[in-house]
């Protein structure tokens, strides 16, 4: 029997300490303050934008903060849920990691490559991140790795079916207007780390 004194430890713990409530409480704070400083016009202190590093925080302040209480839910969900998966399998510190690096070079992408076509863009979300946690289960899991193992595909071959499942999984779940590159290049990392088990 434990006493009344440890249950406010234990109920800190499901919070602090769990990466997955950690990273959705940082979305909800990062956002929270996005749609705060959007009525004085100040979104741009969040938004990765070109210059990509011009405010250097940017870079990861865009893969916490979110458009709208929707654009919040939507990736919430898909971290809460995938992300739950993966961190089962993983440290806190990776985890958190791979949730920034993920989502930072995901938006990287997306910037870099609409301004290639002289679509100046900005990204604000973790939907890069999310789609690089889906991946990652998709392609961590045991029966994916058994059946890739099976075939011994041709270094060409695995290449193909990543960029097919990662366009797939973007095509499927993206909402019109929104961040398509930042999601395929985020299912794209996602597959490949889930493959080659890096968490």
């Amino acid at each position: 029997m434990s006493s009344t004194n440890e249950l406010p430890d234990r109920r800190s713990n499901l919070i602090f300490g769990n990466p997955v409530a950690e990273t959705l409480l940082a979305m909800l704070f990062v956002s929270v303050l996005t749609w705060t400083v959007s009525f004085i016009g100040l979104v741009g202190l969040f938004a990765l934008a070109p210059p990509v590093l011009a405010p250097p925080w940017t870079l990861v302040t865009s893969v916490y903060a979110h458009v709208g209480p929707g654009h919040l839910l939507s990736n919430a969900v898909i971290v809460l849920l995938a992300g739950t998966l993966v961190s089962m399998s993983t440290t806190r510190l990776r985890f958190h990691a791979f949730f920034v690096g993920t989502g930072a070079l995901a938006g990287l992408a997306h910037v870099w490559l609409a301004g290639l076509f002289g679509v100046p863009s900005a990204v604000l979300g973790s939907s890069g991140a999310a789609f690089a946690l889906v991946g990652y289960v998709l392609a961590a899991n045991p029966a994916s790795s058994a059946i890739l193992d099976r075939l011994r595909l041709s270094s060409r071959a695995v290449i193909a079916i990543v960029a097919i499942v990662a366009l797939v999984l973007t095509v499927l779940f993206s909402a019109p207007g929104s961040a398509l590159i930042a999601h395929f290049t985020g299912a794209v990392m996602g597959l490949i780390a889930g493959r080659l088990q890096l968490l």
